[in-house]
């Protein structure tokens, strides 16, 4: 098995979900394997990575939704609010979530479900420049 890396940088605008598929196809057409996986790592501690429905926005509005209302900005308990009220908040979803995907592909095609996508989420209030490694290891 041989690997593969690259990184991509996502320009977010503020709070949501952004999807990154198309990202996670590319770095798999560049490495040039037909079998393998494909992990993306996001290099933050305020946002995360999630699979989530790509065909309907409601799914993942309401996935924001219910975490906003799990976690909310302006919690009186935190102390951690350097960078404001939604810092420490935002640590706190993508320790809920995860910093990292992988999925497998065959055939130079990931294996995603029909409705399934890759989106980086973002937490913070603010737009945010985020970098993410994609690693890529096949044949």
């Amino acid at each position: 098995m041989a690997v593969y890396h690259s990184e991509i940088q996502v320009r977010t605008r503020g709070k949501g979900t952004f999807e990154i598929t198309d990202q996670a196809r590319n770095a798999l057409r560049e490495s040039g394997f037909s079998n393998g996986t494909v992990t993306v790592f996001c290099q933050h501690t305020s946002c995360s990575l999630v699979l989530m429905e790509n065909a309907d926005p409601s799914a993942r509005h309401d996935l924001e939704g219910f975490m906003d209302r799990l976690v909310p900005d302006n919690n009186p308990h935190f102390t951690h609010t350097y960078e404001g009220p939604d810092d420490m908040p935002s640590h706190i979803k993508m320790a809920l979530t995860r910093s990292s995907e992988t999925i497998p592909f065959a055939n130079t095609s990931l294996l995603l479900g029909t409705w399934q996508g890759l989106f980086l989420w973002e937490h913070r209030t603010a737009s945010h420049n985020r970098s993410l490694i994609i690693t890529v290891v096949g044949e």
